[in-house]
């Protein structure tokens, strides 16, 4: 675990500035978080999905005097504007690239200064920020610490959930605050809420814990005879995988021969059993 504040600059990640008299109406009703209630410097954590209800891209939200920015993943960005201008048809809404530069701060420490906003995922993630500085006494740090900081406290990333593999649900986006149920509609809105009302969800992303070296992603999760699931993106020791709950309960678990377990956060827990 990381005993100090470390700053680590996100070149995965890109930004989006969206303005105009009819943005926040416009973006409302494509993604799965709420966007008329923004605030100026509040983030929210949310996706854009298929009519189908799963996850084509995530993203942060976070508002602005005259608008919005969108964080998104940076191999995705050309795509995703491409994917907004079709939806926006005679919406008054200016969409375009910027230039604005993704860091975080995470870690054991004190909250940073003006401008870093907590992450809206689950506070132990820390601060997300754009185009500022490291701040005084901060640990120089790598996207490959914080994926194995976020790892460690079993919140799952891109790596995990794909383009159009997932239900934002599996991959736990509504423990996350990553969906508002009582927006209203929204691109893929029917199958989520039906997902949520029904308590049909029977997969999640949990990580799995092991000695060694990680499995291959897409390596089964065996429960006897039995698959439980597949591994997804990991490490020495630690894994996402995404999980049958009612084949892992109980069950002795194994990966490609080798004993694993499940590891449940708290947060996890808290969540499902509030």
């Amino acid at each position: 675990m990381v005993q100090s504040l470390s700053y680590a600059p996100l070149v995965s990640r890109a930004v989006i500035a969206l303005g105009g008299a009819d943005w926040r109406d416009y973006l409302h009703n494509l993604i799965s978080q709420n966007v008329e209630t923004l605030a100026v410097d509040e983030i929210r954590f949310g996706a854009l999905l298929t009519p189908q209800g799963k996850v084509l891209y995530d993203l942060f939200l976070i508002g602005r005097e005259d608008g919005c920015w969108l964080d998104v993943a940076a191999e995705h960005r050309d795509v995703i504007l491409q994917r907004l201008m079709i939806y926006r048809l005679r919406a008054k809404v200016t969409i375009a690239p910027d230039e604005a530069e993704v860091a975080v701060l995470f870690g054991q420490g004190e909250a940073p200064g003006e401008g870093w906003l907590a992450d809206p995922r689950l506070p132990e993630l820390g601060w997300r920020g754009y185009s500022l500085p490291a701040p005084l006494g901060a640990a120089e740090g790598d996207e490959a610490d914080y994926a194995a900081f976020a790892r460690s406290l079993g919140v799952p990333g891109p790596a995990d959930w794909g383009i159009e593999q997932t239900y934002p649900i599996e991959a736990n986006f509504d423990l996350l605050n990553g969906i508002d149920f009582k927006k209203g509609c929204f691109v893929g809105q029917e199958t989520t809420s039906r997902m949520k009302r029904r308590g049909t969800v029977k997969t999640r992303f949990l990580p799995i814990a092991f000695e060694g070296e990680a499995p291959a992603p897409g390596a089964e999760v065996l429960a006897g005879d039995l698959r439980a699931g597949a591994v997804l993106s990991g490490a020495d020791g630690l894994a996402m995988a995404s999980l049958r709950l009612d084949r892992i309960e109980g069950a002795d678990l194994t990966v490609d021969g080798r004993p694993v377990r499940v590891v449940r956060p708290g947060w996890f827990e808290r969540a499902l059993n509030p």
